[in-house]
């Protein structure tokens, strides 16, 4: 193992204290608990939007905590989710008086947790409403959790959240937007190779030479099969096909589409990817209508992508174009 690190223990801590630094005029890092929230927070009279899980898939969660986006997130130790004091005073700390929405993506630790810790802020005297993002239809059951995972839907549901928090609506309302993202968002991904846990010392499972894991887990979880390498654009063809007919996706709908690196693909790759993706939309008469390209949701050094398509009306695309200013995501500041 080679890694830019002080110790396997000290990852999360240290990558963070330098991630607060960085960032030192959008958010700042509590550090007992641990937990990142926006420099400004709280915001009198908006919602709370909060996310969070293990470390390991930056910039999710916490390079999404800005203006127009998360008030705070929650990082667990790499691939283990936060614990219920964390995302307490987290939620505790963005309470700005009109309630606050977890957004939580379906892995079984990150779900016991965030329900553990609404029902403290509840006794609190906290409104709070939650959002579990269940987009992945590469496997119904994973190691992680039962029904589908939580993957890059998320990220597109944070923003567009954040965006009508932003913007005042109540929460009822920015609740029952994060269900229509959920409900019309789907995604899966694919890997070239397994990242590698810090305190692991060696990658998380075993890939042949010629081989990937199709429908991977952002945690490398198994997919639907294991098969040879093939040229980008079947493999594309392979994940949209998958995504578009389960929704399903038809002729005449717009999308947000994105293409997320897992944190070891170059972007002279992950631009193929597109181009195929894109090709296979017009094909299908469906229009990309707003696009993200790069790394949101990755995990550690797996080389591989994911692709995420959020079927979307004037009122989501409306959000999306909002202003936003965090670390990972910014426009129209």
């Amino acid at each position: 193992m080679k890694k830019l690190i002080n110790g396997p223990l000290d990852v999360m801590r240290e990558s963070l204290e330098g991630f607060a630094a960085a960032h030192s005029d959008i958010l700042k890092a509590s550090f007992d608990p641990v937990y990142v929230v926006r420099a400004d927070a709280p915001v009198k009279g908006k919602v709370g939007i909060i996310s969070g899980g293990g470390s390991g898939h930056e910039p999710m969660h916490g390079g999404f905590v800005g203006k127009g986006m998360l008030d705070a997130a929650c990082p667990g130790q790499v691939f283990t989710s936060p614990s219920p004091d964390q995302m307490e005073a987290a939620t505790a700390a963005v309470d700005g008086g009109a309630g606050v929405l977890h957004i939580v993506k379906n892995y079984t630790g990150d779900v016991m947790n965030f329900e553990m810790a609404a029902e403290l802020c509840q006794a609190n005297g906290i409104q709070v409403e939650s959002v579990v993002i269940n987009d992945d239809v590469a496997v119904k059951d994973s190691l992680y959790t039962a029904g589908r995972r939580g993957v890059g839907t998320t990220v597109l549901a944070e923003k567009i959240c954040g965006a009508a928090a932003e913007r005042g609506y109540d929460l009822a309302r920015v609740t029952a937007l994060g269900k229509k993202v959920n409900d019309h968002g789907r995604s899966m991904g694919m890997a070239l190779t397994a990242g590698t846990v810090p305190a692991a010392g060696k990658p998380g499972f075993e890939l042949g030479g010629g081989d990937i894991e199709m429908g991977v887990g952002i945690h490398g979880e198994p997919g639907r099969e294991r098969m040879p390498l093939k040229p980008v654009k079947d493999l594309v063809a392979y994940m949209a096909e998958a995504v578009l007919g389960d929704l399903p996706f038809r002729g005449g709908d717009r999308v947000i589409a994105m293409v997320s690196g897992m944190g070891g693909t170059p972007p002279i790759e992950l631009y193929i990817v597109y181009r195929e993706l894109e090709l296979i939309l017009r094909e299908r008469k469906i229009t990309a209508s707003r696009r993200l390209v790069g790394n949101y949701i990755t995990s550690l050094d797996m080389a591989g992508c994911a692709i995420t398509l959020l079927k979307a009306d004037d009122e989501l695309l409306s959000l999306w174009d909002d202003p936003v200013l965090t670390p990972a995501l910014r426009w129209g500041i």
